[in-house]
């Protein structure tokens, strides 16, 4: 595995690898901080490629004023052990001023499917997103890019994105990887007290009913999904709920009647704080006939 810090070594390496390979490169861009739901697409990464290319960046342009960016928890030892072990052969690892260095004049924007969840909730979030994500693609210029499907709403953005600017690069959704306990594996859980780490359940555990609910019910409406999953959030006392939303997949539209017959996919996505840490958490559902 080799580390790079600045575009000019990465865009050196790959295409030496191009001129002599004819496998396929594949890219993870990340912010660091590892974990196993991490690791899981760099190893679907090694399955389907011949060059696993891994981004490490904290990007600032999708922090806002008074969002974590300073504290966001950075491992870079750790990162690369991690790396290593699931098969990665070059990671790219830029400071900011290597990524922008001069102010940005240029920002990629997303409509439609900006317009609700954290796009709302963290308004030029996913300018930021797909800002960086488009600067990576032009620079790595990979086959596949590898995302986790905890972040669906990301996935979404990119993937329209992508169709848009006719990017010939093929984006891969990744199951979401959960603790044994069943919450959702993500930087942000080292912020947890103890309280709060067990308080999070409820997350987990409320779209889980939801599913049981479409799943027994032919006919019911986003109102009574919402309803559902919001009761049961607030049955922890740390909860503080940002979002809970039901919408279709991947326009993310708003739905009225979901009826079992529509033969629709349907995410249903919550935003929680608990103390300072918000988390995401998230179900996508085939409703079929």
């Amino acid at each position: 595995m080799e580390v790079v810090h600045t575009i000019t070594e990465l865009r050196t390496r790959i295409r030496e690898y191009r001129r002599i390979n004819d496998q396929s490169v594949g890219f993870v861009p990340t912010m660091g901080y590892l974990h196993e739901g991490h690791a899981s697409l760099l190893r679907k990464a090694r399955e389907q490629s011949g060059l696993v290319v891994l981004s490490i960046f904290v990007n600032p342009l999708q922090f806002g004023p008074g969002e974590d960016f300073e504290r966001y928890p950075r491992n870079t030892e750790r990162d690369l052990e991690l790396a290593e072990a699931s098969g990665v052969d070059l990671v790219f690892m830029p400071d900011v001023k290597e990524m922008y260095p001069s102010a940005n004049r240029t920002i990629v924007s997303v409509e439609g499917v900006t317009a609700r969840l954290c796009g709302a909730s963290r308004p030029g979030h996913f300018d930021g997103v797909a800002t960086v994500v488009s600067k990576l693609f032009h620079i790595v210029q990979p086959d596949q890019a590898f995302f986790g499907l905890k972040d669906a709403q990301q996935i979404a953005v990119i993937e329209q994105m992508v169709f848009d600017l006719n990017l010939d690069v093929e984006i891969v959704p990744c199951p979401i990887l959960r603790e044994a306990d069943g919450l959702a594996m993500s930087s942000r859980n080292v912020y947890l007290s103890k309280e709060e780490r067990e308080q999070a359940l409820v997350l987990s555990q409320s779209l889980m009913q939801a599913k049981a609910f479409v799943e027994s019910n032919r006919l019911f409406t986003s109102e009574q999904l919402i309803s559902k999953v919001s009761r049961h959030i607030e049955t922890a006392p740390l909860a503080v709920i940002d979002y809970v939303e039901v919408l279709s997949y991947p326009s993310l539209e708003p739905l009225e009647a979901v009826s079992s017959s529509d033969d629709d996919t349907i995410i249903i996505a919550l935003a929680v704080k608990f103390g300072k840490t918000r988390l995401i958490d998230n179900l996508i559902l085939q409703v079929r006939k």
